[in-house]
């Protein structure tokens, strides 16, 4: 008999730990299950675009001129957008704490806490003011961007690649308007956390008492 072949040791691992972070615990509508799992996929395609152009100054700007603004000597802006997209995908990331059982139960890694429930207000009220800030932030950049003009009211300057008119214009519009869905997706799946975890353990939103008898 051929033996099977079995995945290496370190695949199994990385499997284990995607299933552990992704799975869904008991309760969790499919709706909320769907929204938590799509919040990364909002981040990434603006990440996507931020270090093909300039880390790898891929032509995606239109021309535009990629300067460094106010960073330190010491940061170059290469590394600093690599750096921001990866801790924007780490913040995305946390929304599928609110549907498994990781945002629940503090995991068994972690000195001190593990094992411990999550408290719900712990979980809760980062993710709710993170939801508000995401919806104001990308709102108001959104209008920025339709009028022309920066928060203090003067025009924003023509090379940004927003203005360029043609297919440049097209890929910065798609890769970043899925960010508008961050806030609310976020604040969603952040309700339905908060319901599930409000209720008595071992109850469904469902599960209605069945009848007794009299007597």
């Amino acid at each position: 008999m051929t033996a099977v072949a079995q995945p290496p040791p370190t695949t199994g691992r990385l499997r284990a730990a995607w299933a552990a972070a992704h799975t869904p615990v008991p309760g969790v509508p499919r709706w909320a299950r769907l929204a938590a799992q799509a919040v990364p996929f909002t981040v990434l395609p603006s990440s996507v675009w931020r270090i093909a152009t300039c880390t790898f100054h891929a032509p995606l700007d239109g021309g535009a001129v990629q300067d460094s603004g106010n960073l330190p000597w010491w940061l170059p802006l290469e590394l600093y957008v690599v750096l921001l997209s990866a801790v924007s995908e780490l913040l995305a990331f946390a929304a599928l704490g609110l549907i498994a059982r990781w945002g629940e139960v503090f995991p068994r890694r972690l000195p001190v806490l593990r094992g411990r429930r999550v408290p719900v207000a712990a979980a809760v009220v980062p993710a709710a003011l993170g939801a508000t800030a995401l919806v104001l932030i990308t709102t108001l950049f959104t209008v920025m961007v339709s009028t022309g003009r920066t928060i203090q009211g003067r025009p924003l300057r023509g090379g940004i690649p927003v203005f360029t008119g043609d297919w440049h214009t097209v890929v910065l519009v798609v890769c970043y308007a899925p960010l508008l869905l961050w806030g609310p997706l976020l604040a969603a799946v952040t309700v339905a956390y908060w319901r599930r975890r409000r209720r008595p353990s071992g109850t469904h939103a469902c599960t209605r008492p069945g009848p007794t008898m009299a007597g």
